[in-house]
């Protein structure tokens, strides 16, 4: 009788770490507000709503943010658009990763990187927020750096004390031109970082 109820609290056990590895919280980092959907600087939140309509998901306003859950392969991922505003957006990461007791290696931030051409892709499994305020919050309020951070770069073509405008302006026509097409891409990282691992996932698409 012993052993058989420490099987079963061993084989429980088990079924609940598993579940605890196959939780993934995807985080797009944007503004929220009309005047900011079509921004630079939401490409976070861009990324995100290209998925959800793809897989025919909803965004459900919750705490701190909007949040829809997508399953794939066996995998729960949540993906979380923060209404905190760019410069407190650690406050929705953090909340939402304790409440579903997700781990900080299925953390994935997805922002802007003016260091970036347009369109280029680069997914690291750590790093200093770059003078990205988001990030800056985020390591603030998560107090580590060790986090996938997925950068979509959005180039610098601005001219002098023109950064703000630039980042936070629309697309150019080319540009526009150019997003679905990477946020296909971008799609398809999000699914590979929970299916295929960070470092198959960085192999995969860093540079592409």
């Amino acid at each position: 009788m012993i052993k058989w109820i420490t099987k079963l609290f061993s084989s429980t056990q088990k079924e609940e770490n598993t579940d605890y590895m196959k939780k993934y919280l995807i985080v797009g980092l944007g503004n929220i507000g009309a005047e900011y959907v079509n921004t630079r600087h939401n490409i976070g939140f861009k990324v995100l709503d290209f998925l959800a309509k793809k897989e025919g998901l909803s965004f459900e306003t919750v705490k701190l943010g909007a949040l829809a859950e997508y399953k794939f392969k066996g995998r729960t991922f949540f993906l979380l658009k923060p209404n905190t505003y760019m410069n407190l957006s650690g406050k929705a990461v953090k909340y939402w990763m304790d409440k579903e007791n997700i781990p900080l290696e299925n953390i994935l931030v997805i922002t802007d990187d003016l260091n970036l051409s347009f369109g280029t892709i680069r997914i690291k499994p750590k790093g200093s927020d770059g003078g990205h305020n988001g990030l800056k919050n985020i390591n603030l309020v998560l107090n580590t750096q060790q986090y996938t951070r997925f950068r979509f770069g959005i180039s610098d073509q601005f001219k002098k004390g023109q950064q703000v405008d630039y980042v936070l302006g629309d697309w150019d026509e080319e540009e526009k031109a150019k997003l679905p097409e990477r946020l296909e891409v971008a799609s398809e990282i999000i699914k590979s970082f929970g299916t295929a691992g960070l470092e198959n996932t960085m192999t995969t698409f860093n540079g592409k």
